[in-house]
């Protein structure tokens, strides 16, 4: 193999071990962010996040335009660990033990995901990619509810399934959270709040609609 041939090849390990060390400077400075949103911080002065993340100032401004799009790239980071955290549930078996487990696993999340979020309310204009990740977090946390409760849905028609099963995604979602949240509740009664709503939601589909007909019937 002569020089010419080697060189490229040389250049091109060179140019991967760059951009591999940018892409693991970059994950640094958004967990920089991340980890002083977890101590209680609300805002992320430029030297704050460098002195956390252990790179000089200058480098978060080499990896990121400014600290909107550093904030961005954190939430967005902060939202895929979220769905990581959304385990399968159990799907048959007792309703009350779905229904314990469904809250337990929403509330701890939720309660993790709350700082983020608030930071996230602050942004002007979120980005496409929180958005896209944000809607990826509604649309697997709405599906394992039809996954889990599907033995309750069932039973309904196909308008009155989507209607009970959005009211289920309503109740254990950010949004229904944080009202609890904020209007004084702590964590543990804001979870049995959940738990009390989810089980009234699914005594709905043990009723037989007011004109008499079988629940399955449309």
């Amino acid at each position: 193999m002569n020089q010419s041939t080697r060189r490229p090849r040389t250049e091109e390990r060179a140019a991967d071990g760059r951009a591999e060390r940018g892409r693991q400077s970059r994950v640094k400075i958004a967990e920089a962010v991340l980890s002083l949103l977890d101590d209680g911080e609300s805002s992320f002065p430029a030297e704050r996040v460098a002195e956390r993340a252990g790179v000089s100032r200058r480098l978060v401004f080499h990896h990121f335009a400014d600290m909107s799009e550093l904030v961005e790239t954190a939430i967005a980071r902060r939202l895929e660990q979220l769905i990581e955290q959304i385990r399968p549930l159990p799907t048959a078996g007792p309703r009350a033990a779905r229904v314990a487990a469904l809250t337990e696993q929403r509330a701890r999340i939720l309660e993790w995901i709350t700082p983020a979020q608030l930071t996230l309310m602050r942004l002007a204009t979120p980005g496409d990619r929180v958005a896209e990740v944000t809607r990826e977090v509604l649309d697997l946390a709405r599906a394992r509810l039809a996954e889990i409760f599907a033995e309750e849905l069932d039973r309904l028609p196909a308008s009155r399934r989507s209607e009970v099963l959005h009211g289920l995604d309503a109740v254990t979602t950010w949004g229904a959270w944080y009202h609890w949240r904020s209007s004084g509740l702590s964590a543990e009664s804001a979870a049995r709040t959940m738990e009390t709503a989810v089980h009234a939601l699914l005594a709905t589909t043990d009723l037989p609609p007011a004109d008499g007909r079988s629940p399955t019937h449309g």
